[in-house]
């Protein structure tokens, strides 16, 4: 869909009626902070005439700085610095929340988790997002289990509906906010961060399922008098069958998801959202958009795409300067191996095996738990010398075409300039053509 003339919860809302409509149109949501990534992708948003949406989760950006250091604030202005750089318009910069609930806290008991938990979504709408994931699926420490080992569905929606009465209550009392926060709850979706190594066998959801989360939440938002609020769900989170592991993708099989198509737009407003789309062809993107998954979120594809990137520059950089005299070069892939074994807590846990196995993982595995690490001060100063060594003397085309040959073609026909931050967005951008081409936007 073009640009919003209006707010973004009516163009929201707008795509959601022509999704269900039977218009292959939806959005991809970027869950990224990493500064080339946003570059990217508000750069493919002004050449299509689109939005832009990014999303933070709660791990990643939260009123205490998560692992980025930022809060909410912090994140809304880190995003309006780039779009000023970039000469994007920020009416067209869609924030969102992914995630927020308690999860950061699940280890601290229900009160105090849920009390964080609508502090992070109340500083979270205060700070102009506007698509707000609701999830309250996780057990805290004083939560029993239910039959299946997790938190009770009643429990989980109740939660849902005490952090949307949160963030209207936040929308409420800041006039300055505007438009109105729109939201998306539902829960079948792995943790922030994602799952472990090797990509689990999945079950796509139930309608029975959706029919259930869908019953429970609205008894829960009318028993708060949240049926504005109710009016503005414009999707359900649900597992269409999609997954990555360290090495592995389970990829969209649009005939186990076909009763969970039909099921939406039989006997509810809204769309479906579709987290871990990572590495999905354009045929499986494409058809979860046809199937009413408007919603697509994309995190790791992108960094992982960044670090292809950044090592190709690095191996220019070795072959084309090593034997310069009075050039340092940057050693980054070094200094990242370093500064991940240094502080193993972002991977440790997500790349079993032996150290050959961790070590291979550490670069190359599709959770691209590299992404952590690389706002580490060490890892910027290494990018920061790559980038200068090739932007002094850019790499010659030769070399281009060895390491990076789409972009090659890209300088040799006029789109692209060998600067090397050029090179990188470009790369990035291979991978949000396809949802750009999936979600019904222009392509290159």
């Amino acid at each position: 869909m073009e640009a919003p003339h209006r707010d973004l919860s009516s163009w929201i809302l707008d795509l959601v009626r022509s999704n269900r409509s039977g218009v292959p149109v939806g959005l991809p949501s970027i869950c990224s902070a990493n500064r080339f990534v946003l570059e990217a992708a508000m750069q493919q948003a002004q050449r299509d005439d689109s939005v832009v949406a990014i999303e933070s989760t709660s791990n990643q950006v939260n009123q205490f700085g998560g692992y980025t250091g930022m809060t909410p604030d912090g994140f809304a202005r880190f995003i309006r610095t780039i779009a000023g750089l970039m000469n994007f318009p920020l009416h067209r910069v869609l924030l969102g929340g992914d995630h927020l609930g308690p999860h950061v806290w699940q280890d601290e008991p229900s009160e105090s988790a849920m009390a964080k938990a609508r502090e992070l979504v109340g500083a979270s709408v205060r700070a102009g997002y506007v698509k707000i994931h609701l999830d309250a699926s996780m057990r805290c420490v004083d939560d029993p289990r239910d039959e299946k080992g997790g938190l009770a569905p009643k429990t989980i929606t109740e939660r849902t509906a005490d952090l949307c009465e949160a963030a209207e209550s936040a929308y409420l009392e800041s006039p300055e906010v505007r438009p109105a926060p729109v939201y998306v709850i539902g829960t079948e979706v792995p943790p922030p961060g994602g799952e472990n190594a090797g990509a689990p066998a999945l079950s796509v959801t139930s309608p029975a399922d959706v029919e259930e989360t869908l019953r429970l939440a609205r008894r829960a938002f009318a028993a708060r008098g949240l049926e504005r609020a109710w009016g503005r769900v414009v999707g359900v989170v649900v597992q269409p069958g999609v997954e990555f592991g360290d090495s592995t993708v389970l990829e969209y099989d649009r005939e186990k998801a076909r009763e969970l198509s039909r099921y939406i737009t039989q006997n509810w407003h809204v769309v479906y959202e579709a987290h871990s789309t990572d590495y999905q062809t354009l045929r499986a993107l494409k058809e979860m958009v046809e199937d009413h998954f408007a919603f697509l979120k994309v995190g790791p594809w992108l960094t992982f795409a960044f670090r292809e990137a950044v090592c190709a520059l690095e191996a220019m950089e070795r072959e084309w300067l090593s034997a310069a005299g009075g050039v340092r070069l940057s050693g980054l892939n070094e200094t990242l191996e370093r500064v991940m074994l240094e502080n193993p807590k972002y991977w440790i846990r997500y790349y079993p095996g032996d150290e050959a196995s961790q070590r291979f993982a550490r670069k190359y595995s599709y959770s691209d738990r590299a992404r952590y690490y690389w706002p580490h001060p060490a890892v910027q100063e290494s990018l920061a010398v790559l980038l200068k060594n090739l932007s002094d003397r850019p790499t010659p085309l030769t070399l281009l075409s060895q390491h990076l040959p789409n972009q090659y073609q890209g300088v040799r026909a006029g789109r692209l300039s060998t600067s090397p931050s050029e090179l990188i967005r470009d790369k990035i951008m291979e991978v949000l053509d396809l949802y750009a081409a999936a979600c019904g936007r222009g392509t290159r």
